[in-house]
């Protein structure tokens, strides 16, 4: 017995080892490939058209999406926070309370979540193809810098265009929000406004700018590297999408909480 214990505890100890030492790898070349990122960023010559090809695709194409849902948020988080506050009385502060949720937590967070199902698997699915078809290989053959023109660019766009995004989803949610509260309350526009961003500070709209200018800056990157390094066929193609999006949104959530503690910890000093 002692004999049989020994031999699987010594055949689990390599397993163990091995996947730690894929990880420690894995993390190694995202490092590698993030601080390759900000070495070609800072050195011309630079793909301004690229860039701003990139910002249309990611932006006003995601436009009619993040309209939607934005619009659809505010009049759902509205109702749902109604009937909390008709309990007290305190129906009038709806328009303070759909502005904080907004622009703390909802829009920051909903748009990184839809840009990374949208963008992010674009993205990995685009740059895995080039991989698999060795298009990225023949740019390097011709003297093309593959790294500055497809990830660069794309980082860049996501990083610029997703706190954006971010303040637009908040406006549609505003104006959701101002439709359902005038058809129960029969609050007035101007009324509404002014309830809407007297619950506002600096630090709020400068927080949900810097979560989104992260989040953004984590979809590009996340997205860009699962591509870059796929492999595998058309296999590898989807699974560089697959992954992207998921470990995009595993990682927005992480750094949800980690900057909502930062911002608190502003907040109470």
């Amino acid at each position: 017995m002692d004999s049989t214990n020994t031999n699987q505890a010594t055949s689990e100890k390599p397993v163990v080892s091995g996947r730690l030492d894929k990880i420690f790898l894995n993390l190694s070349d995202v490092a590698s490939f993030i601080t390759h990122f900000f070495r070609e960023v800072l050195v011309p010559p630079y793909e301004g058209r690229e860039i701003i090809r990139q910002c249309y695709e990611v932006g006003v194409r995601s436009l009619p999406l993040l309209s939607l849902t934005g619009f659809i948020t505010g009049i759902v988080f509205t109702n749902q926070s109604r009937p909390s506050l008709a309990t007290f009385g305190a129906t009038s502060w709806l328009p303070s309370l759909i502005a904080i949720a907004l622009v703390r937590a909802l829009s920051p967070l909903v748009t990184a979540l839809i840009a990374a199902g949208r963008v992010g698997s674009n993205i990995g699915a685009e740059l895995g193809s080039m991989r698999v078809t060795e298009q990225i290989d023949a740019m390097e053959v011709s003297a093309t810098n593959p790294f500055k023109f497809l990830v660069v660019s794309r980082v860049l766009a996501t990083t610029i265009t997703i706190p954006i995004l971010s303040l637009y989803f908040s406006l549609v949610g505003m104006l959701g929000s101002y439709l359902n509260v005038h058809q129960n309350e029969e609050t007035s526009f101007l009324t509404f406004i002014e309830q809407f961003f007297s619950s506002i500070t600096f630090l709020d709209i400068n927080s949900a700018v810097i979560k989104a200018t992260v989040f953004g800056f984590t979809i590009g990157v996340v997205g860009c590297y699962k591509g870059y390094h796929s492999s595998k066929g058309t296999e590898g193609v989807g699974r560089a999408a697959n992954s992207a999006v998921v470990t995009s949104m595993f990682i927005i959530f992480i750094e949800e909480l980690l900057i909502l503690q930062i911002v608190n910890a502003i907040r109470a000093s």
